[in-house]
């Protein structure tokens, strides 16, 4: 049973994992660098990997001069992950559940079950409690010089989700592009299931003279004139809220800086109580345009004028979270790839933004949303999949 299982799962993958035909034995210790972490390499990028949490650890594009710049978020070696005290999410793949569950708590055919609480004093629980996937090392099973496959098997009953889950994480460069596949399999119970990256990303490398923070990159989220109404300490409230034209939410009407708000005290509070920022749940509304191809129209563009560099973010997924890093106090130190010598090194507050794809958040606690199909999967039923590709371009194809 066991192997049949697999054998679906690795034959999913197949389908955006063309390397895997040529890749290395899955041995844990092979391709490793001396800071423990995977590199992968295509025309015009290259990224690294470690199995900790599946986690992007580096990711080098090179900008409008021509100067590479490393545009994410994380530790120079792959030991930090493990002891490093705050545990922000670097980079990896919040799991089983990623963002925030109401109250610890979820009903599946009218059983309660109580996970594990880790944030807010121990009302709610924060992508997937306090040992979720990003918190343990995954296996490598497959890699090659442009892709990586990492899995990890999640026991019944662990943080108190239940069912067992089987998940792999396939990453993939192709040229000016990084693309996903994630896939998930409940083979004992049902259970929820909802993945994402958890990527913390700076466009220009911390190297800006005129700025270390991210407020002057350019933000654009065309299909998301909605989002998900939640309380202050950003559990969803069961409302969904319009994104009002000029408001501080409107990145739909068309392409923002970041930053353009934070003068506005409509900003006070948007991220939660006493917070000035973003950390909200946009809804991805493409249905009104009819059938699409998700490969084919972005569901964001962040990009910075000053480096040049511009990702679009397209997937299939239907909610998109953006938080702009309210949180960070100058305690998390940049890479020896990023920032400038005169300078603190170290992440100032707003010096990043994370861009999840996902869908809508906590709807395990909201059955009128209706997205039962989307986040509990049980033994028979298809595999809880995600894609997105992270397509890069720069200078002359900047919003910025």
């Amino acid at each position: 049973m066991l192997s049949f299982k697999l054998s679906v799962v690795v034959s999913l993958l197949a389908v955006t994992s063309p390397a895997q035909s040529h890749a290395e034995p899955p041995n844990d210790t092979i391709g490793l660098n001396e800071d423990g972490k995977y590199e992968l390499s295509a025309e015009g990028i290259r990224a690294l990997f470690i199995p900790y949490g599946a986690s992007i650890t580096n990711l080098f594009i090179n900008d409008t001069h021509g100067i590479e710049r490393d545009i994410v978020l994380g530790f120079d070696n792959a030991s930090h992950y493990s002891i490093d005290p705050f545990h922000p999410h670097l980079g990896g793949v919040p799991g089983r559940y990623a963002n925030r569950i109401k109250n610890s708590s979820f009903v599946i055919d009218g059983m309660e079950y109580n996970v594990t609480p880790n944030e807010n004093y121990n009302n709610d629980t924060l992508h997937g409690g306090p040992d979720g996937w990003d918190y343990r090392n995954f296996t490598v099973v497959a890699h090659t010089s442009d892709s990586i496959t990492f899995s990890i098997v999640d026991p019944d009953g662990k943080e108190g989700f239940p069912g067992e889950v089987v998940s792999y994480i396939t990453y993939t460069l192709s040229p000016y592009a990084w693309y996903i596949k994630m896939v998930a399999l409940a083979t004992t119970k049902k259970t929820p299931i909802m993945l994402t990256s958890h990527t913390y990303w700076n466009l220009d490398g911390f190297a800006n003279p005129d700025t270390p923070t991210a407020l002057n990159h350019t933000l654009s989220l065309p299909f998301s004139g909605q989002r998900v109404g939640v309380d202050g300490i950003l559990i969803p409230d069961g409302t969904i809220l319009p994104n009002i034209r000029y408001s501080v939410n409107d990145f739909w009407s068309g392409p923002k800086q970041i930053g353009t708000n934070f003068p506005s005290p409509d900003l006070l509070g948007n991220c939660g109580t006493n917070c000035t920022g973003y950390d909200n749940c946009y809804l991805v509304n493409r249905a009104q345009k009819g059938s699409y191809d998700w490969h084919t129209h972005p569901v964001a563009t962040l990009a910075s004028s000053w480096s040049g560099i511009q990702v679009d973010i397209y997937s299939e997924q239907e909610a998109f979270q953006f938080y702009s890093c309210g949180g960070q106090n100058g305690t998390l130190p940049i890479k020896s790839t990023q920032g400038l010598e005169d300078r603190p090194r170290v992440v100032e507050q707003y010096g990043c933004v994370v861009l999840e794809v996902q869908d809508w958040i906590d709807a395990i606690n909201h059955p009128e949303w209706q997205r039962q199909n989307k986040q509990v999967f049980g033994p028979g039923d298809k595999p809880y999949v995600l894609e997105a590709a992270y397509v890069f371009s720069v200078n002359d194809a900047s919003i910025g």
